[in-house]
């Protein structure tokens, strides 16, 4: 009781407060209680104001655009079938060829002796063909006489049959030095262009050695790399749109064409091939490109940045704001795919409600907010 005294003694009656009429003590007392309850009512709580913005709608009608590059349809090196010293080049990178030009020579010394080698077998060969048939006509007209014994006759007609045999033989190495010979001289077999060098004059080449790399002209490929998880939505026939960025404002129609069996080992990504309907001359080899694959079953989604996206555990959620209270709620979501700067998510979240778009770790659940907008225009969602 004393210490309640010594407390409170700055709110007790001055000396001779007794003598006051009741009604007036009554009044005063009820003002101290009244003053000493407004001290201790704690304030309500101010609401806090949080970067939202409604989430807009996006479509998804098309996937992410991937990365690619053209192709020609058909790519291979050109390489000699013969071996030997490279003495011309007449082709450079980047040169447009036609078919039955001549692209690299080797030298063709050792071939022209092998050539000339077969020529004079086969000549020789073609001399006992003859004699070998002369002499099986005149002892097949002396057996007809018994001149002759019947083995002597068929020693003739084997050594016909063995010079006849020669002869043909000798024909088919004099086709094959021929081919040797031609085969010292590249010729491109088709329209293309050079994509690579790949051997200098002078050099040493074996048997099919690369010494080019030729694209065929023609039909044009897209290349794309995917990732494992995006695989699934991905099938042969698949229709994409390409965009070249040397060519803005231009889009040409493609389709999945090939999709690779296995996995890259380094990347762990999968080669998408996209042929171009109508790639046209202005579509050339190297050009970078975007592609947008299209979606079998458009699903509505929003487009949310990244910094909207928040972590419940393992499951990825956003911020809500209540249109009710005005109060934050934890909303788990679905991503469908994620981009460098945004995010696309699917279920769990409708266009139009307002969403944090940053500051996501900073609030928590049931707090009062108050929704502004971002400050600068860049930082409005994507």
């Amino acid at each position: 009781m004393q210490e309640w005294f010594v407390t409170h003694r700055d709110v007790l009656p001055p000396p001779g407060f007794a003598a006051q009429p009741v009604w007036l003590v009554g009044a005063l007392a009820a003002l101290l209680l009244l003053s000493a309850c407004g001290r201790q009512a704690p304030a309500d709580e101010a609401a806090r104001p949080v970067i939202a913005m409604p989430a807009p709608l996006a479509d998804g009608a098309a996937q992410e655009p991937y990365p690619g590059e053209v192709h020609a349809r058909y790519e291979m090196p050109l390489s000699f079938r013969v071996g030997g010293q490279l003495v011309a080049r007449q082709a450079r990178l980047g040169d447009v060829v036609k078919q039955g030009q001549v692209l690299a020579q080797l030298d063709d010394a050792d071939a022209s002796r092998s050539l000339a080698a077969a020529q004079a077998a086969l000549e020789a060969a073609e001399h006992r063909l003859v004699f070998a048939i002369q002499q099986r006509d005149r002892d097949e007209a002396q057996a007809k006489q018994n001149l002759i014994s019947q083995l002597q006759l068929e020693q003739t007609r084997d050594a016909y049959a063995s010079a006849l045999a020669s002869r043909d033989q000798a024909r088919q190495q004099l086709a094959l030095a021929r081919n040797q010979r031609r085969y010292t001289t590249l010729v491109a077999d088709r329209d293309g262009s050079i994509t690579s060098e790949q051997a200098e004059v002078g050099q040493v080449l074996a048997a099919g050695q690369a010494v080019f790399g030729f694209a065929w002209s023609g039909e044009r490929d897209v290349f794309i790399d995917v990732p494992e998880d995006r695989l699934a939505g991905i099938a042969v026939g698949q229709a994409a749109t390409v965009n070249l960025l040397a060519l803005p404002g231009h889009s040409f129609a493609a389709r999945v064409r090939e999709i690779a069996p296995a996995a890259d080992p380094q990347s762990r990504t999968y080669r998408i091939k996209l042929g171009l309907d109508a790639p046209g001359p202005q579509v050339r080899l190297g050009m970078t490109a975007r592609v947008s694959l299209a979606v079998d079953h458009p699903r509505q989604a929003v487009r949310l940045p990244a910094t909207a996206l928040f972590h419940h555990g393992e499951q990825p959620a956003v911020w809500v704001v209540r249109p009710n209270d005005a109060t934050l709620e934890l909303r788990p979501v679905t991503v469908l795919r994620f981009g460098e700067r945004d995010v696309l998510v699917g279920e769990g979240l409708h266009a139009g409600e307002r969403v944090v778009m940053q500051g996501v770790h900073t609030v928590s659940a049931g707090e009062k907010v108050v929704p502004v907008a971002p400050p600068h225009a860049e930082d409005a969602p994507l």
